[in-house]
């Protein structure tokens, strides 16, 4: 099946780019087929679907900004290794003792960035794995524009990692909206659809279940088997297979095994119903398995919108 879809808007959390004048081709040619779903479907009462707009409109914004810019980075703070933040210029303590600047990005694992003439206080935080472009460097930041908010922005070297001139040809786009996942790549001047399945992603109950957070990231790192310990505690309490991390603890993976079982668990019931998981987008088993060896670190994109 052939997708000819224009693009006109794009989404509240994009840049704004002049994207008139492109066409976003898309077309069916999956790789994986399993538990594939259609374009428009059922749950329960409600009619979901693939948002093939708001997905084109990304894919075309993401051509403008790789035509408008050289360099490329990554954001990285994953478990605070570079440091914890300085305290934004505003920010709110909530009730379970969370710190979050006035977007409501997590101080913890976040990025400061800073605006030209105040290097003394961050304005707000950048997310771990975010997708970011290189303007300038200097002695000890580089000057980036992000792919998911307006504005330039200084950010201390230790927190970015540069990747250098590089081409996207590989996306994955988590619907939170529709709890559907979709994975396309780049061939010639047509997006090919690779797969079409359910997802659960996070719940927003913390404080150990947060929603998985919207915004454009690298797939940063991969794991056969992503350990998780029950919550509250430091015991480990299973794993989750063929896992993929873009933001934070964030990982698209499989569906998970609880201890003392080991054996892989191919479906749950719960994929394509609500949001349930900790933060994470989970699969089944075997789509997981598909994106670990079908997805590229730091050479992939995971873009989570509604």
């Amino acid at each position: 099946m052939m997708i000819w879809i224009k693009c006109y808007t794009l989404l509240f959390f994009l840049i704004c780019l002049n994207s008139v004048g492109y066409t976003v081709k898309i077309e069916k040619r999956l790789l994986y087929d399993r538990h594939t779903l259609h374009d428009t479907y059922k749950y329960g009462k409600q009619e979901r679907r693939f948002q093939w707009d708001k997905i084109s409109a990304f894919l075309d914004s993401l051509m403008v900004f790789q035509e408008k810019n050289d360099g490329y980075g990554v954001l990285r703070n994953y478990k605070n290794v570079n440091g914890m933040p300085p305290l934004s210029r505003k920010y709110k303590i909530n009730k379970y003792k969370q710190t979050r600047d006035s977007f409501g990005v997590d101080r913890s694992q976040g990025i400061p960035l800073y605006q030209r003439g105040n290097f003394s206080v961050p304005e707000r935080y950048g997310r771990d794995g975010a997708y970011v472009a290189v303007i300038s460097d200097s002695a000890g930041c580089f000057q980036v524009s992000s792919a998911t908010f307006a504005g330039e922005w200084y950010v201390p070297k230790k927190y970015m990692k540069l990747i250098g001139p590089l081409s996207i040809k590989k996306v994955i786009f988590v619907d939170r909206t529709n709890q559907n996942i979709a994975t396309l790549e780049q061939e010639g001047a047509t997006w090919l659809v690779r797969s079409m399945n359910p997802v659960t992603t996070g719940a927003n109950r913390p404080p150990y279940q947060e929603a998985t957070p919207p915004g454009i990231y690298f797939v940063q790192r991969k794991l056969s088997e992503m350990l998780y310990l029950k919550d509250g505690t430091d015991e480990k309490g299973g794993f989750a297979p063929y896992a993929c991390r873009f933001t934070g603890g964030a990982y698209l993976h499989g569906v998970p095994v609880n201890y003392p079982d080991n054996k892989l668990i191919e479906y749950s019931w719960t994929l394509g119903t609500t949001p349930r998981s900790h933060m994470c987008v989970r699969n089944a088993t075997s789509h997981a398995k598909f994106m670990y060896d079908w997805a590229e670190v730091e050479k992939t994109l995971v873009i989570v919108f509604d």
